[in-house]
């Protein structure tokens, strides 16, 4: 019993409170949408998020109590194996819906995009951390070119989505790092000519999103259904909503992946414009304790690293919550902590395990 309690008293420590409380209210929150969302099905999508929470917890836990020393020393092996796998999925990767994006091995089918999606502001915070004291121009450019290969292998599957989010984990860490203004400007000006270019190598769905979120009228009852039912059940939540479980979008099955990707939706419905209100405030609050613990980080190391994981979790909400409302096109990006799924809430979690974990480092390099 004493060593139990030791444990758990050292495991309290290495957790950062303030983040713990916003984290579980919005997973408590993710669990009433879920139900309300499924409500229909019986309780088995409910009972399966909360084993898929537990499990996430206990990776949370895990890396919480993981120094930041021990993950940069797991850098660049981690980085390493997800371009490898990554590279076995395009030769010999299995075809689900068109999209080669898992490798079955042995008894495991894994998606090793999934993987980048931590491996990669990992291994950027450990090239700068590296280069500390003689960052030159060759550095930026040497780590632009370790995201820009994962991201053309995850672009290729096709999977713009997890592309884009790796992309921007990436070029977060870059950023952090010291990356000149001037620099970026001159990159927008260069995206921004590209454009046309880009355009006539996005996939055939790819383009139609775009023009759907344009005019989503154009096609009413295919590629412009998910956004037109979405911001219908928006509106109709009006200011208070119109009650837990009393969605009429919802439950007479308007709402396409209601349990998912527009799970968003599900929610506005039911509590209107002060419950999105609410909602945005949480996130805000759990962006700003991420950039506090990132900007308190006591190596370079630590505050790449929190920095890029706390500007994930925001365009994780940005993009859920602005292709749902149809400002953004849709792609499959998760609500953090809203969302149905077990890989991607593991993602997050994690996540907010190295938040923790950089946290606590911190507090005992000042004691």
């Amino acid at each position: 019993m004493k060593w139990i309690k030791a444990q758990w008293r050292e495991t309290l420590a290495h957790l950062d409170l303030p983040l713990l409380l916003i984290v579980c209210v919005l997973s408590g929150i993710g669990l009433a949408s879920i139900y309300s969302a499924t409500a229909s099905d019986g309780f088995w999508k409910l009972d399966r998020q909360i084993i898929n929470m537990l499990g996430a917890a206990a990776v949370m836990l895990t890396v919480a109590r993981t120094p930041p020393q021990t993950m940069m020393r797991y850098a660049v092996p981690l980085y390493v194996l997800g371009v490898v796998l990554l590279v076995a999925v395009a030769l010999f990767g299995i075809v689900v819906n068109g999209s080669r994006r898992w490798i079955s091995l042995i008894v495991v089918r894994i998606q090793p995009s999934e993987i980048m999606k931590v491996a990669m502001p990992m291994m950027l915070a450990w090239y700068f951390h590296k280069h500390e004291s003689v960052l030159r121009a060759r550095h930026y450019a040497t780590a632009a070119l370790l995201l820009i290969v994962p991201v053309v292998f995850i672009l290729k599957q096709p999977d713009l989505g997890t592309s884009l989010l790796i992309l921007a984990a990436g070029f977060f860490v870059i950023f952090f790092a010291g990356l000149p203004w001037k620099v970026m400007f001159a990159l927008a000006a260069v995206l921004g000519a590209a454009l046309p270019m880009a355009w006539t190598l996005l996939h055939d769905y790819q383009r139609r999103r775009v023009m759907t979120l344009l005019d989503p009228t154009s096609d009413p009852l295919g590629a412009g259904y998910h956004i037109i039912q979405s911001t219908i059940a928006i509106g109709s939540g009006g200011t208070l909503g119109k009650g837990w479980l009393n969605g009429t979008q919802t439950h007479l099955e308007f709402i396409p992946e209601k349990h998912t990707d527009f799970i968003f939706a599900v929610f506005s419905e039911e509590w209107g414009l002060l419950g999105n209100g609410v909602l945005l405030i949480l996130f805000t609050l759990l962006v700003g304790r991420g950039l506090m613990i990132s900007a308190a980080a006591p190596t370079m190391f630590s505050r790449l690293l929190a920095g890029a994981v706390t500007l994930t979790l925001f365009i994780y909400a940005f993009v859920n919550m602005g292709m749902v409302s149809g400002i953004l096109p849709v792609v499959g990006v998760p609500l953090p902590f809203i969302s149905y799924g077990g890989t991607a809430l593991i993602t997050l979690m994690l996540g907010v395990g190295i938040l923790m974990s950089i946290h606590t480092h911190r507090m005992l390099v000042k004691k």
